[in-house]
C-alpha cells in the first residue's frame, strides 16, 4: 500500500488569481518517502496524483471533502473541538455557504478517475484507492511519539495580541523547528516515516525553518503532508488502536457518502473519555 498526503489549499484559484501552494508527499510502507514537493491548482495536484498513486493507494486530504450542511458545522468538526479542546486544537467551520470548497470539487473528479471516498465507519481499507479525509493537528497530539501531551505546538498561529510580528516570528520558527525534530524521529516508528530519505524532505530537517511568510508557508505546507501521509500510514497499520473516526453519527445510513475526519488519537481524547 502506498499512502500519499495532500495538504490542500482551499481555494480552487482562477484566472486572474492563482490558487495557493498545495504541500504534497508519497510514503511507502517501509517508511521511505517517495515523492514530496508542491503543486498549484486542482489540475497540478491531480496530475500529481496520476503519476505517483499505485494500484492500491490510501490518500489522506486536509481539506474538508464531503459538506452537505447548509451552515454551521459539520459533525466531524464539532468532534475535533469536543475530543481535543484540552490540546488547543478546534477545527474550523464548513458549510454550503463557503466558497472555498476544493477538496469537494477534489473528491468528485478522483471518484471519476475511479477511486472510492472512505469514510472510515469499517475500519481501514487494504486495497484499491481510496481517499479519507483528515486533520493534522489531531494527529500531532493525538500521537504518542510525537510527545505533545499539553497543547498543540503553534507553529502556524499568527502573532499573538501584543507582540509584535518581529519578536513572533523567531519564536515560531523555533517551534516549527522542533515539530520537525520530532517528526525526523519517527523514522524508526510504528509505521515509520523516514524524512532523510527524500532530498526535499531532507531539507526539513538540515535547513532551520525561514522567517519570511512566503517561505514559512511553503515549508509548512510540505509538514502537513508528510503528516497526513504519515496518518494515512497509522491508521492502515493500527486502525480504531490508534485513530479514531470523527463524525460518525448514530443516524448514519449504509451507502450514504458521510463527512468524516480520521484522527489519530490517545485513549483520553475518544469520545467519553
Amino acid at each position: 500500500m502506498l499512502f500519499l498526503g495532500l495538504d490542500l489549499a482551499w481555494g480552487e484559484g482562477s484566472a486572474r488569481n492563482q490558487a495557493a501552494e498545495t504541500g504534497v508527499l508519497a510514503l511507502d510502507a517501509t517508511g521511505r518517502v517517495t515523492a514530496a514537493g508542491w503543486t498549484r491548482g486542482l489540475a497540478e495536484t491531480l496530475a500529481w496524483l496520476d503519476e505517483v498513486a499505485h494500484r492500491d493507494t490510501l490518500l489522506f486530504v486536509d481539506a474538508p471533502l464531503v459538506v452537505d450542511n447548509l451552515d454551521g458545522q459539520r459533525l466531524c468538526e464539532r468532534h475535533v473541538g469536543q475530543r481535543y479542546w484540552r490540546w488547543k486544537v478546534a477545527a474550523h467551520s464548513t458549510n454550503l455557504s463557503k466558497s472555498h470548497l476544493a477538496g469537494v470539487t477534489l473528491l468528485g473528479l478522483l471518484v471519476d478517475r475511479g477511486w472510492s471516498y472512505d469514510d472510515g465507519r469499517n475500519g481501514p481499507s487494504t486495497s484499491g484507492r481510496v481517499v479519507s479525509e483528515c486533520y493534522p493537528y489531531t494527529a500531532i497530539v493525538g500521537a504518542d511519539e510525537l510527545g505533545y501531551t499539553v497543547e498543540r505546538p503553534r507553529y502556524k498561529q499568527k502573532s499573538p495580541k501584543g507582540m509584535r510580528a518581529a519578536e513572533w516570528k523567531p519564536l515560531r520558527a523555533t517551534t516549527c523547528d522542533e515539530l520537525i525534530r520530532r517528526l525526523g524521529s519517527l523514522a524508526t516508528a510504528d509505521p515509520p516515516l523516514d524524512l532523510r530519505s527524500h532530498p526535499v524532505t531532507l531539507e526539513l530537517l538540515d535547513e532551520p525553518s525561514p522567517l519570511d511568510a512566503r517561505r514559512y508557508k511553503h515549508r509548512e505546507d510540505l509538514i502537513d503532508a508528510a503528516v497526513c501521509a504519515w496518518s494515512a500510514s497509522l491508521w492502515h497499520r493500527h486502525g480504531f488502536s490508534r485513530s479514531q473516526v470523527l463524525g460518525l453519527s448514530g443516524a448514519s445510513k449504509p451507502g450514504y457518502r458521510l463527512p468524516t475526519i480520521i484522527a489519530p488519537t490517545r485513549p483520553e481524547q475518544r469520545e467519553g473519555a
